[in-house]
């Protein structure tokens, strides 16, 4: 059983990863395309170390809040010319849904340090039981049980895989190797995602999403570089 202060620890990791992130940008991906969620997801990796940075009071040179801006820039130039101009809210759903996941990575990757990791992401599926059982009640549509193969074979998947057994995975890498520097692996996510979304979902692997993609993670590995060199 965690203590009183892992508890509540555990309820802010569940807010992060179990409800925040996956509501934020799956009511975001409704209207919006994966591969343009790729790219502005991919300050992901800097915001953990932002968070974590904040989060554990640690002194990082003046370099690593300019790299830190210049990508929060670059994700803003990239959502306005992708929306003629305009900051829409998909954009805003992302980035909450973005921040969401970091600051349940943060926490859970500190408590993975005191807690067996898969313990650690198991009791926030346990805090989180009571609530999702009253929302599957009150949002319940028969239609759903009429669902194809493939929607309820991708439930089955977010389910097993990104909500549960990954992180078994994800916690126990960022316990061993530091917050800073295991986060430094989603690099390549934004990457994947352009690349399935055209594979699976047709959608257009265009010169500007590579363009800002290669953008963004060229400032996570500048902020990166300077970090303060004590790992937390």
């Amino acid at each position: 059983m965690p203590s009183k202060v892992d508890f509540v620890k555990c309820l802010v990791i569940a807010l992060g990863v179990v409800f925040g992130c996956p509501i934020f940008t799956t009511v975001a991906m409704t209207q919006g395309s994966s591969s343009h969620g790729a790219v502005i997801l991919g300050m992901m990796p800097l915001a953990t170390t932002v968070i974590g940075v904040l989060r554990f009071k640690a002194r990082p040179y003046l370099g690593f809040w300019f790299v830190s801006l210049l990508g929060a820039g670059l994700v803003v130039l990239y959502a306005l010319l992708k929306n003629s101009g305009g900051f829409t809210y998909i954009d805003g759903l992302l980035v909450l849904g973005g921040t969401s996941a970091c600051i349940g990575y943060v926490e859970g990757g500190e408590l993975s340090r005191k807690m067996n990791p898969r313990a650690v992401i198991s009791w926030a599926l346990v805090i989180s039981l009571p609530l999702n059982l009253v929302m599957t009640y009150l949002t319940y549509n028969p239609e759903y049980i009429q669902a194809s193969a493939v929607a309820w074979s991708s439930f089955v998947y977010l389910s097993l895989f990104p909500l549960f057994l990954g992180f078994f995975f994800w916690y126990e890498g960022l316990a061993i190797g530091g917050i800073a520097r295991v986060s430094q692996v989603q690099l390549i996510q934004p990457f994947c995602t352009l690349v399935a979304a055209s594979i699976l979902l047709g959608d257009s692997l265009t010169g500007m999403n590579l363009v800002f993609a290669v953008l963004v993670v060229s400032t996570v590995i500048l902020g990166k570089r300077m970090l303060v060199k004590r790992a937390y």
